[in-house]
């Protein structure tokens, strides 16, 4: 087996124990379309349609929102069991360990911080001078095309793409599957997305232990034991 030389998570479901960055500030608002969320899934919506109406929601239940209120959001989120560990143990044995999301950047940044991961890419938001949130959000990873931010780690640091293992939660995440990588689908909560990762004939753990991936990672080995 091709050694290891990078580790790419999805955040939400995956690092954290948050379905989605994003629902949790619906909840906050009390706001949420099943209808758009299904369209979106479809793929019969963009992105930037998603997130726009995603903030027109929380703007006709509070007309300014200020940055520092959508990041209170996210204050009683915790890391998904074993996160820690995990990308702790990768990084001792010099792994390049990177986070892709379609997930908020306030709450990408925040876990890649306290993981201390070599690099992350998220979406996010723009705000006035003020810090209150405008009308459009900003789409640096594309949800259904994340290839192209494993293509560019890949690109930049000279990786060969069976040295390079993503991890992630939904069918969306498969993206990240780009040819010659490898890809583990950890805690599918949708039916879509076992579905998915069956169809792909990826490795599949249940969660919501992360440390549950190392055996596929590195075939057959047990998670090291804590000095």
């Amino acid at each position: 087996m091709e050694s290891v030389r990078a580790v790419a998570f999805d955040c939400d479901g995956v690092l954290a124990d948050a379905g989605s960055s994003w629902a949790v500030i619906h909840s906050h608002f009390g706001t949420g379309d099943a209808t758009l969320l299904t369209a979106f899934l479809n793929q019969e919506i963009s992105d930037v349609e998603f997130m726009r109406d995603d903030i027109r929601q929380w703007k006709e239940v509070q007309s300014k929102i200020h940055r520092d209120e959508l990041f209170r959001c996210y204050s009683g989120v915790q890391l998904m069991e074993g996160a820690r560990d995990v990308v702790s143990a990768l990084m001792d044995r010099g792994i390049h360990v990177v986070i892709i999301s379609a997930g908020v950047d306030l709450f990408v940044s925040a876990i890649a911080s306290m993981l201390k991961v070599d690099d992350w890419a998220a979406n996010g938001f723009a705000y006035d001078d003020e810090g209150y949130l405008m009308d459009d959000g900003v789409c640096r990873v594309p949800a259904w095309n994340k290839g192209e931010m494993i293509q560019k780690l890949i690109r930049i640091h000279g990786f060969n793409p069976s040295e390079v293992v993503s991890v992630g939660d939904s069918s969306m995440d498969l993206s990240m599957h780009v040819p010659g990588s490898r890809f583990i689908g950890f805690n599918p909560t949708r039916e879509e997305a076992h579905s998915a990762f069956n169809l792909a004939n990826v490795p599949v753990v249940p969660g919501p232990n992360l440390r549950d991936i190392w055996p596929i990672i590195f075939e057959g080995e047990e998670f090291p034991e804590e000095s």
